[in-house]
């Protein structure tokens, strides 16, 4: 290493921008590069999200379409074959607690149960939401299902 080769870290430093507004000399005095009159020339100007310099800008030009349900209620699938592998692991009683220590659903998640897959256990099921199928599947081999 000689001192003649050392240089900052690459990307630590960066070109200085022009002064602007620091005389005539400077080539950015008078109007510091902001034109003349106008709002833009002005201090404290901002222009709104979206803005386009006038033209139509893009989310008005796209067109809107659809419809967001503000009261649906969302619930997490937990199907038959899922319920089989947590019963494999020794658990008969199946609830959200369960389900949420397993990382199958989330801490606040609505739990649904359906039927794909098969269950083998007589098991204690309790969830938001279970489908006919499902619970009749569950109730052919003994099990129970309890509705939150």
């Amino acid at each position: 290493m000689k001192l003649h080769t050392l240089k900052p870290a690459s990307g630590s430093t960066h070109k200085e921008g022009k002064r602007v507004g620091r005389g005539e000399g400077s080539g950015k005095g008078g109007t510091a590069a902001r034109g003349h009159k106008g709002a833009g020339s002005r201090s404290g100007t901002s222009t709104k999200r979206g803005f386009e310099g006038g033209q139509m800008p893009l989310y008005r030009r796209v067109p809107k379409f659809g419809f967001k349900n503000l009261n649906r209620v969302e619930y997490s699938p937990i199907n038959l074959d899922k319920l089989q592998e947590l019963a494999e692991k020794g658990y008969t009683k199946i609830d959200v607690e369960v389900l949420t220590q397993n990382g199958l659903i989330g801490k606040k998640d609505l739990v649904k149960v359906l039927a794909r897959g098969e269950i083998k256990v007589a098991i204690e099921v309790k969830a938001h939401k279970i489908s006919a199928a499902a619970q009749k599947a569950i109730e052919a081999v003994g099990g129970t299902v309890v509705n939150n």
